[in-house]
């Protein structure tokens, strides 16, 4: 299994005092971690898309450019490109671009975005998320599988023997589909023969094996190859030193997050106790010291059957670089080989 990073790029306040980090300064943070990430020997960090004021990640192929500037070995990404709100065309073309400039290591997971705002900021209409997101992805694979594409749709202008410049360097160019819970996204990534990158921020990840098994049965079904079904996870925790440090170290801006979130979609506020249970071994949340990250991320692999990657999303409005950078330290250097050995 191959461990990553994933992040939101959140804007942070330091937790000592009580500063606003500015937008330069976390870029340079942000640049400084995926460069850790790379020398540690991680093997992804992905960035994810936002249009919202605490996030500073809504042109993340911008940022996975100057990330592919500076390092050498790790695998960069989006996590995930909001596919829905763009056009395929400009995707194909930023991520064919990124993949020249990193010589070959780029991979694209797109999908719907937990949040809304990219629909009503590009004039699109929210009753057409699920169609949106089905016809760009379509143009999108038939952009990356041939130069000269004709093709119609709903949603985009027609295109006629139009070819689309430049082409990656990978061939094809990877593209995962990212999903939440739904069974029907799942049984589409399997039917397309996609990898699967599953964003698990709540229950517990065991009761996703039934919608794993769809995907992997929809896909062989479809005539694709089991090397081609890989699932991947996107998680939230943290690693630090002791299984308690790295929850209170997490847990001030994951309370500040969660409120934000729980007040904009009427739900109840979040609780101390609600995130220890969401941390324990059973929950949604890698938390802890190395040897319970990595314990826990062989045991989910074992109740999905088999996991092919496993990013890591430590994004928090109040954790300070210095405690992500160890993060990151740890889980490159200490949970990826207990992971490998596995």
């Amino acid at each position: 299994m191959h461990l990553g990073v994933d992040s939101f790029v959140s804007e942070v306040t330091d937790p000592v005092s009580g500063e606003v980090i500015g937008a330069v300064e976390r870029m340079e943070h942000l640049l400084e971690e995926i460069m850790l990430a790379d020398r540690v020997g991680l093997y992804s960090f992905g960035i994810g898309e936002h249009h919202r004021s605490e996030y500073y990640d809504s042109a993340p192929a911008v940022i996975l450019a100057a990330a592919a500037a500076r390092t050498e070995r790790i695998r960069l990404g989006s996590a995930v490109t909001v596919l829905s709100a763009a056009d395929p065309v400009r995707v194909f073309q930023q991520f064919a671009t990124l993949d020249i400039i990193s010589k070959g290591r780029i991979d694209l997971v797109v999908g719907r975005g937990s949040f809304t705002e990219a629909f009503p900021l590009f004039g699109l209409d929210l009753a057409d998320y699920d169609s949106l997101f089905t016809e760009k992805l379509d143009l999108l694979l038939k952009l990356r599988d041939a130069t000269q594409v004709t093709w119609s749709g709903r949603h985009r202008p027609p295109m006629v023997a139009q070819s689309v410049y430049p082409r990656p360097v990978q061939d094809p160019l990877p593209i995962w589909v990212g999903v939440g819970g739904t069974p029907e996204s799942f049984a589409r990534a399997g039917l397309l023969g996609l990898p699967l990158m599953v964003a698990i921020i709540g229950g517990e990840p065991r009761q996703f094996a039934p919608l794993v098994d769809l995907y992997r049965r929809a896909g062989a079904q479809a005539g694709h190859p089991p090397e081609r079904l890989q699932v991947g996870l996107h998680v939230f925790g943290f690693v630090a030193e002791t299984t308690q440090a790295a929850a209170d170290t997490i847990y001030p801006g994951w309370e500040e997050m969660f409120t934000k979130v729980s007040r904009e979609r009427g739900f109840a506020p979040p609780s101390r106790q609600q995130f220890d249970a969401t941390s324990g071994p059973n929950g949604a949340f890698f938390m802890g010291d190395p040897q319970t990250v990595a314990d826990k991320i062989r045991r989910v692999s074992e109740q999905l059957g088999g996991v092919d990657r496993l990013s890591l999303q430590m994004t928090n409005p109040r954790l300070a670089h210095d405690d992500l950078l160890r993060g990151i330290e740890l889980l490159g250097t200490e949970v990826a080989p207990m992971v490998r050995t596995a």
